[in-house]
């Protein structure tokens, strides 16, 4: 009996201390796992980086198919592109182009 008296004596007077190494314990552990904790920073810093890169790469390829489309407007038409066009959707060639194909071919 005297020994269970002394152990609540000791968890009386040690209560506080106790209390804030479970309390730095349970901070420390979100600091480190939670969800908005130091390692989903870094992970969400990485993913902004990445989706950066790729969005500079969509905004080059926007500008220049905005280019490609005013040099198609009515106007100010780049007959190069026009032709460039036609021949990559349409399959069209020259006779002289089909001559020199249907040689590389034999």
């Amino acid at each position: 009996m005297k020994r269970l008296i002394e152990q609540e004596y000791i968890v009386r007077k040690n209560f506080l201390g106790l209390l804030a190494c479970c309390l730095a314990a349970y901070f420390s552990y979100h600091i480190v796992q939670g969800d908005r904790s130091y390692m989903r920073y870094i992970s969400l810093s990485q993913s902004i980086q990445k989706y950066e890169i790729v969005h500079e790469t969509l905004s080059a390829e926007k500008e220049a198919l905005y280019k490609k489309v005013s040099m198609m407007r009515p106007g100010s038409v780049d007959r190069d592109l026009v032709e460039e066009q036609v021949r990559k959707i349409l399959g069209f060639r020259h006779a002289q182009e089909w001559d020199y194909l249907s040689h590389d071919m034999k």
